[in-house]
């Protein structure tokens, strides 16, 4: 019997009064808005945060007319390629001075890209210079000798015609002048023909000078100082055939099978 009393007084309920609210939480809650109340009226004062601009655009289907037919998209893989693009060479064979590129630069059109060795150039200019120089002495040697022969012509024509002098010395002095005028005639063809000579030597030197054929970046140096270029191939492997390779990027399209 005990043990039963013992378990319902275990049972009972017992009813305490509830201590008093503690006011710590109150005082916590007043800070608080003592502080949020005073910043958010400062922020108010000053307008707000300018919010991030946002701009919109109308978007378009691709290819849509109109009917309310689905416009369809055409997925492709392909290369983007250039229209124009050249491997710079030098007009005449021979052996690189010096290189002027490098892979990725961007030259002008005109721009000197590479210099060959102009000895044999500058040789053949120098002849072709003293070539004219000495049509040139030859064709004042041949004026001289011409004035003299026509006042010497003119000089026996009136003596011939008093018969102080024999026709045959007139004859032999008219004939010395036309042969001098005839020498004079092929000195100036000579000189004319050096003079040419000299102009064929100037594009030759000009030759010794490689320059872009348009603006453009290079993409591909192939040759260094010191290698034999050619416009041909010589075969072998031991001649190259360009200086470099550049693309005008202006020209880009998109190739797709």
């Amino acid at each position: 019997m005990n043990s039963k009393a013992d378990l319902l007084k275990e049972l009972r309920i017992e009813r305490k009064p509830e201590p008093p609210a503690s006011r710590r939480g109150l005082w916590i809650t007043l800070a608080v808005v003592a502080v949020v109340v005073p910043a958010a009226a400062a922020w108010a004062l000053r307008g707000g945060e300018r919010g991030v601009e946002v701009r919109t655009a109308a978007a378009t289907a691709v290819g849509g007319t109109g009917g309310g037919a689905a416009a369809s998209v055409l997925d492709a893989s392909g290369y983007v390629v250039a229209r124009r693009m050249a491997t710079v060479s030098a007009k005449i064979t021979g052996r690189v001075r010096e290189v002027l590129i490098e892979e990725g630069m961007a030259v002008e059109e005109g721009q000197v890209m590479a210099t060959l060795d102009p000895v044999d150039a500058d040789a053949q200019h120098d002849l072709a210079r003293a070539q004219l120089e000495a049509a040139r002495s030859q064709i004042a040697g041949v004026e001289a000798q011409l004035t003299e022969a026509e006042a010497n012509a003119k000089r026996l024509s009136g003596l011939v015609g008093e018969q102080l002098v024999s026709r045959a010395q007139y004859d032999q002095a008219i004939a010395q002048r036309d042969s001098l005028r005839a020498q004079l005639a092929t000195a100036r063809r000579n000189a004319a023909v050096a003079q040419e000579n000299l102009r064929i030597s100037d594009i030759g030197v000009d030759n010794t000078v490689v320059r872009a054929p348009f603006a453009g970046v290079v993409v591909a140096k192939a040759a260094q100082p010191g290698e034999i270029v050619s416009p041909l191939s010589a075969g072998g492997g031991f001649t190259r055939t360009g200086i470099g390779t550049i693309v005008d990027m202006d020209s880009l399209e998109v190739e797709v099978d």
